[in-house]
């Protein structure tokens, strides 16, 4: 473990340790652009100078290594002058576009530029114009002349997607990133590409000019797209959420995620979801609020006898709710038939060698866990042959957040509506359920986002995850969703909503009047 000094400070670190990775680890700042702690070295930009004692000339911090007793830093005058050298060069063909720039607020080259420029340019020749809004495939659009060749997204398709889309054509100050003849960027994780743009050169289709970043929230959960258990920043303001980006795990997901993740944040939105519960009798569909819907629902299961119950699970819940409705079920209304929903069974096993899983539910483990520590056994078959005989009367269904993976929704919906009585809990809107005839209960859900909890991964991994924020503030956990079915008194806080409801209209100036510079209150000065 060899000892350097960076910047006046003592630090020990692994063999082989470049002098920006120390520094990044050890939290100095030090300009750059082209490295990035996922990918290869390039040292392309010539940014990372640093001051090493005994060596006349500055060097590049990403491509030195850090022997014994090395004294660093990147503070002196001469320093300072190669980085805002460095910084010129880079300017020469940038246009000055921040004002319309899809990256402005978390821009790499703004950030430099308020630290290691704040100059005076003395080049005077025009611009080099080159291709703009350029279509590079189903994800993502390309700026050329923002792009300062830093060659991160060449890097990541060749080192990590695999995919050899990308490369830089041309030469000079002509030179261009671009897809290869016959190729677009089309790989499933393409949109990596955009979150390591240091500039907005690359941004995504998806959230392109939909928010300025300074109007966003961000909060880190964990993505349940997948059994892989990717950790996300979700991004959100009053209006709903607008993206999710990873954020960095070693033992998960490293600095990566998939494209197919990066949708989740839809279906958390309310124009996806379920705002109040929709309860069915003879008298067709009538609205009310969840707590008490399952109040209602509470009488039917009470009155109904032990071995005509069932209850039904997919994986997508946390381990703490699966828990407590599986004690309910067993303890409170003496019932084992508990059934796990299986949706893609055939493909549970498969893995593209990355990140992504056949599994597409977050908490398979997790769910498996509870059911045996609690004895349960029953099979999917028992279930069809109990509504089929008419055994199974009444059936409390914890339904998918994400129904896009569940393909068979609409056919098990209209299996389980055999029951005399459907008790489903779920988060978003769905037609099958809403085309169902009998007593029907449908009651709100939170979604992941809404909750505090546990997920385990495919490798049994146990990651907990905070409330991000409240979206639909009727909506209950399942946690409180069996207390209510069981009978106990339970107030839910029915806190301001956070974000607009689907049939206000709000003039928008008064919207933008509305909104706050989230990152003002984090950052420090200047």
């Amino acid at each position: 473990m060899p000892k350097c000094t960076i910047n006046g400070k003592e630090v020990e670190v692994k063999e082989g340790t470049s002098i920006i990775k120390a520094m990044v680890d050890s939290g100095e700042r030090i300009a750059h652009y082209c490295w990035h702690d996922g990918l290869s070295v390039a040292g392309v930009c010539r940014l990372c100078m640093v001051e090493i004692e005994g060596n006349p000339r500055v060097q590049i911090a990403c491509n030195t290594t850090i022997t014994e007793g090395m004294k660093i830093n990147n503070t002196s005058d001469k320093v300072r002058d190669a980085v805002k050298w460095g910084l010129d060069f880079h300017l020469i063909n940038h246009p000055l576009d921040c004002p319309i720039c899809d990256q402005a607020g978390e821009c790499g080259l703004q950030d430099q530029y308020m630290e290691y420029g704040k100059y005076d340019p003395e080049m005077a020749e025009h611009k080099q114009k080159k291709h703009k809004v350029v279509d590079l495939g189903p994800t993502v659009v390309l700026d050329s002349e923002r792009c300062i060749l830093c060659s991160r997204c060449v890097r990541f398709t060749e080192e990590v997607s695999k995919t050899n889309e990308l490369g830089i054509f041309n030469r000079g100050d002509r030179s261009e990133i671009g897809t290869h003849d016959g190729l677009e960027l089309n790989n499933k994780y393409s949109l990596n590409t955009v979150d390591i743009c240091p500039v907005g050169a690359l941004t995504s289709k998806d959230f392109r000019f939909r928010q300025r970043v300074w109007y966003l929230k961000d909060a880190e959960t964990v993505c349940n797209g997948c059994s892989t258990g990717c950790n996300i920043k979700a991004y959100y303001n009053r209006e709903g959420f607008f993206r999710v980006k990873p954020s960095y795990n070693e033992k998960v997901n490293g600095h990566w995620m998939c494209d197919e993740g990066r949708d989740v944040y839809k279906f958390v939105n309310q124009e996806h979801r379920l705002l109040k519960a929709q309860v069915r009798g003879a008298a067709g569909w009538t609205e009310m609020a969840a707590g008490a819907a399952a109040k209602k629902a509470s009488e039917v299961l009470k009155a109904a006898a032990a071995d005509s119950i069932a209850l039904v699970l997919t994986a997508q819940y946390t381990v703490e709710e699966y828990d407590a409705i599986v004690s309910t079920f067993v303890n409170e209304f003496k019932t084992k038939k508990i059934f796990f929903w299986i949706n893609n069974k055939e493909s549970f096993d498969e893995f593209d060698g990355l990140l992504i899983r056949g599994d597409k539910n977050p908490n398979t483990k997790g769910l498996l866990k509870v059911l045996e520590k609690h004895g349960i056994t029953a099979t999917w078959n028992e279930l069809s042959a109990g509504l089929a005989s008419g055994s199974v009367k009444t059936v409390v269904v914890a339904g998918p957040e994400n129904q896009a993976v569940f393909k068979d929704f609409a056919e098990r919906a209209k299996e389980l509506s055999k029951a005399q009585n459907l008790i489903w809990l779920q988060a978003g809107k769905n037609e099958a359920l809403m085309s169902l005839t009998g007593n029907v209960w449908l009651i709100p859900t939170k979604t992941f986002v809404e909750k505090d909890g546990t997920f385990i991964n495919f490798a049994g991994l146990e990651q907990k995850f905070k409330k991000v924020t409240t979206v639909v503030s009727e909506a209950l956990t399942l946690t409180e969703a069996s207390l209510l079915m069981a009978g106990k008194n339970l107030a839910i806080p029915t806190a301001a909503q956070p974000f607009m409801p689907n049939n206000q209209r709000v003039d928008q100036v008064e919207l933008e009047a509305r909104k706050k510079n989230e990152f003002v209150f984090r950052r420090g000065s200047l």
